[in-house]
């Protein structure tokens, strides 16, 4: 770490300083000769502004591209291409004068031809950058990248024909061939091209597969994909679908008049439906008979009567000589036996359970005139028993006391406590989708109690919290492969005092429509006095790459009382507002300067429906499989670190081991469920225990995002143990929404290898980092760069420039309260960076502001 802080400085000075003492390059344009010391008698006036930027192109075939560019105010302006000049003599260049504003305005053209394209075969790909001149400085565009467009000829996956009964789900799967750009794909139905906005019972999934929701009659046909980019189009082989019925029953007809054989007849027909495209005839037989009654055989039936009251008859006769033979013979019973008087018997029956009469001195435990001892074979009585003394406040239904263990192991037995006073029990079959929450018997008495999440005592779960003791040089700390970390700056933390500060993971409840976003973290001790404010990074599962917002995001914290409150919502900050926020793609970084309990919600912003991004991920059994029985569960999690951190501990422990890597999803905030269902399952040696044809977990489960991680399990059982391959699709997908599929080929008899891939942004960083080795920018450059950039410039060639060259300025007025807003824009910068040690994007600010000299200063004070 001492050998990199040594080279920093020297590699900023090559990327940045050296190019400017240099003062030329190897072409024949400088941009050192229009840098603003050059010109001290120049007029003020902005940098160059481009109004239009090169965009991407392909080359199709052998036809080159045209690229062009246009800034304002410009001097000059010319193209780079893969970081070389490109030759004045093929730039062709305008030059007009803008009638609002009177600034010069130059574009330029360039052609790129494919035989340039290729000469960099083995490079990264093509690319060119516009570079405008004003007395002010320079100016960069957007890269522009150049590519050869083919499109080969052989789908990856191609639809395969199926029958398939009424009403079923059916997936058609393809994969285009290799393109670029990559190929957009059509199915066509009987050559005509399927609209799902036309009809909502199909669903072109974001991977190009057709889904029919539910099979119908019509649906009966060819089915192509065709997939065409700006080169060509290409066909799939057809598919053909065929959509069964299976023959029904209608109702019986009427019976038939009674026979000579005293029955009759009725019929039925299999005409509900009809089966139809081969589908099965109805089961069963189509005639029904059996004896007539009620007086339709009037011969047959007197008879019948005639015999039935002569058996009666005789019936009674011999009732009454056994009821005489009976009581004679109790007559002549001996008269002079032992008479024992149980009425004490009966009594001692009705006691309460607990109830013993007491013994008396008699050496004769069976003395007749002793009542017998009915709790001598209590224990041994294994219906319930139930005790009839209640108390004043005891309940109408008592629990049965039994021998039998209370607490006996119940099959699929579920206890979730919803509330302080509620508990309730749930049998969830085994297929059912159930969530993480339900995972165990929670105590009653537990429920309610109020948690200080601002204790020290507070519970650290290993993997989930980290602590260090830091002073005034500051550290970093960072919760493994949870993209959660904190940034303390060198002289936060008073000289001379001492903290020890720490990070916990915790868990956030959503309120009305708003959903959770990231990971909730406590970072402590909440009490500390911070002299600068510290960096809190969380990952997030928002997705932000829409043309138009569709998110409103508020940073809320946790008061001391547990309540929840904001504390600033993105785009409305105020100069009241204690902290700033950076949002980027997956993660946010939250500068603040009083330490607590913080998490990102956030909830949908009218017209468009928001999307937060989640993973799915399969999981099965690592084991070899000794029974019939097997289990695939797949879990819907946020796309963040954390949470599939979590899934994975959760998996091992249960002896799973994940299939493959988890899948992608974006999950609209549409109020639509989302599906799991099985497919292509080998019915002659499997078959599914699931009796419905998919499984749901409800949009709230899942949009709330504050519940434990959600599951849905597929219970499949083989027709014999020496049956080992399993082959089968498992399609995810919200309703009226986007989805992905599993294909599964495994065998279920080997030990399935772990595969644990390290979430996005969780790099193996160290748990702590204490001191100058928590930080990519040596100190001694830091101030260097806040002495040059804290004090403002007429021309904003100061902090606000490098906000804006770094994208920290949606809210300038929080760093502009800072004593150095530069130094506190520099700690944001080592927030965004601590993974990648992006040095370049920071010399290349410096370069594009004109502030070389900082290094070149350094250079010479022997700071290097």
């Amino acid at each position: 770490m001492q050998r990199d802080q040594g080279l920093a400085p020297l590699v900023l000075l090559l990327l940045v300083g050296g190019y400017f003492v240099s003062g030329t390059e190897s072409s024949d344009y400088s941009e050192t000769e229009v840098l603003p010391d050059s010109f001290p008698s120049a007029p003020a006036e902005p940098l160059p502004e481009f109004l239009l930027e090169p965009e991407d192109a392909f080359i199709v075939k052998n036809r080159p591209v045209q690229l062009r560019c246009r800034a304002s105010p410009a001097t000059q302006i010319y193209f780079k291409c893969n970081g070389e000049w490109v030759n004045q003599n093929d730039h062709v260049t305008r030059e007009s004068l803008d009638q609002i504003t009177g600034l010069v305005v130059r574009e330029v053209d360039i052609s790129v031809s494919r035989t340039q394209v290729e000469e960099l075969f083995g490079l990264e790909d093509y690319w060119c950058q516009c570079v405008a001149w004003s007395s002010a400085g320079t100016t960069k565009s957007n890269r522009a990248y150049v590519r050869i467009a083919y499109l080969r000829k052989n789908f990856e996956q191609e639809p395969l024909g199926r029958e398939v009964r009424l009403e079923q789900e059916v997936l058609l799967q393809c994969r285009p061939p290799e393109g670029m750009p990559a190929a957009e794909v059509d199915w066509l139905k009987n050559e005509d091209v399927i609209d799902p906005s036309q009809d909502s019972n199909f669903l072109i999934t974001i991977d190009h597969d057709l889904i029919i929701k539910q099979a119908r009659l019509s649906d009966t046909a060819n089915y192509t994909c065709v997939a065409r980019n700006v080169v060509a189009k290409r066909r799939s082989s057809t598919a053909t679908l065929i959509v069964y019925v299976d023959g029904g029953w209608t109702e019986w007809a009427k019976w038939s008049a009674c026979g000579t054989e005293c029955t009759h007849w009725r019929s039925r027909e299999c005409q509900a439906p009809p089966p139809r495209n081969g589908g099965k005839h109805c089961s069963g037989s189509m005639m029904e008979s059996k004896n007539c009654t009620e007086g339709l055989c009037a011969r047959s039936m007197g008879v019948a009567v005639y015999a039935g009251l002569v058996g009666a008859l005789l019936l009674c006769v011999i009732l009454v000589l056994c009821v005489g033979v009976l009581a004679y013979r109790r007559r002549c019973r001996h008269l002079h036996g032992d008479i024992t008087d149980s009425s004490s018997a009966l009594t001692a029956a009705f006691h309460p359970g607990n109830y013993k009469p007491p013994r008396q001195d008699n050496p004769h435990p069976l003395h007749p005139s002793a009542p017998p001892d009915l709790t001598a074979t209590a224990g041994a009585f294994r219906g319930p028993l139930f005790s009839l003394q209640q108390g004043v406040n005891d309940s109408p239904h008592k629990i049965p006391m039994t021998t039998s263990p209370l607490l006996d192991p119940l099959p699929s037995l579920k206890i979730k406590v919803y509330n302080s006073s509620t508990l309730s029990s749930l049998e969830l079959p085994a297929d059912i989708c159930s969530d993480g929450e339900i995972l165990s018997l929670k105590s009653v008495g537990t429920v309610g109690r109020e948690r200080d999440y601002h204790s020290h005592t507070l519970s650290r779960e290993p993997g989930l919290s980290t602590s260090a003791t830091l002073g005034n040089l500051g550290g970093r700390l960072t919760i493994p492969n949870t993209g959660v970390s904190l940034l303390v700056p060198p002289g936060t933390i008073p000289q001379g005092k001492f903290y020890e500060m720490y990070l916990i993971i915790n868990k956030l409840p959503s309120e009305g429509s708003q959903t959770v976003l990231s990971p909730v973290v406590s970072c402590g001790p909440s009490g500390m006095l911070l002299n600068r404010p510290v960096v809190l990074t969380l990952p997030h599962c928002a997705q932000l790459d829409t043309p138009t917002p569709d998110w409103t995001l508020t940073l809320k914290t946790q008061t001391h009382q547990g309540a929840w409150e904001e504390v600033l919502t993105v785009g409305e900050e105020t100069l009241s507002s204690p902290c700033y926020l950076q949002l980027e793609e997956e993660c946010c970084h939250v500068l603040m300067e009083q330490l607590g309990t913080y998490g990102l919600v956030g909830q949908s912003c009218p017209p468009q429906p928001a999307c937060k991004r989640l993973q799915l991920a399969l999981f099965a059994p690592r084991a070899p499989c000794l029974s019939l029985d097997y289990s695939l569960r797949i879990y819907c999690i946020h796309d963040t670190p954390h949470a599939l951190k979590e899934v994975l501990d959760l998996e091992r422990s249960l002896g799973g081991v994940l299939l493959e890597d988890p899948k992608p999803l974006f999950f609209k905030d549409s109020y639509h469920n989302l599906r799991l269902s099985i497919h292509d399952i080998p019915h002659t040696h499997w078959r599914s225990k699931l009796l419905a044809k998919y499984q749901e977990i409800p949009f709230y489960h899942i949009w709330s995002g504050s519940q434990r991680p959600l599951h849905c399990t597929f219970s499949l059982e083989r027709g014999s143990l020496a049956v080992s391959q399993l082959t089968c699709k498992i399609c995810v997908r919200q309703v009226e929404g986007e989805g992905q599929i599993f294909q599964l080929h495994t065998d279920i008899q080997e030990t399935l290898p772990p595969h644990s891939p390290l979430p996005s942004g969780g790099t193996c960083l160290p748990s702590s980092q204490v001191g100058p080795y928590a930080f990519r920018l040596p100190d001694s450059i830091r101030q260097k760069i806040c002495a040059s950039l804290d004090a403002p410039s007429a021309r904003g060639c100061d902090w606000r420039l490098l906000a804006r060259s770094l994208g920290f300025d949606r809210y300038l007025n929080y760093f502009a309260t800072k004593p150095s807003p530069t130094g506190v824009l520099l700690d944001l910068w080592e927030a965004c960076h601590q993974a990648d040690a992006d040095l370049v994007s920071l010399a290349t600010a410096l370069e594009e502001m004109g502030k070389s000299e900082v290094l070149v200063v350094m250079t010479t004070d022997g700071d290097c």
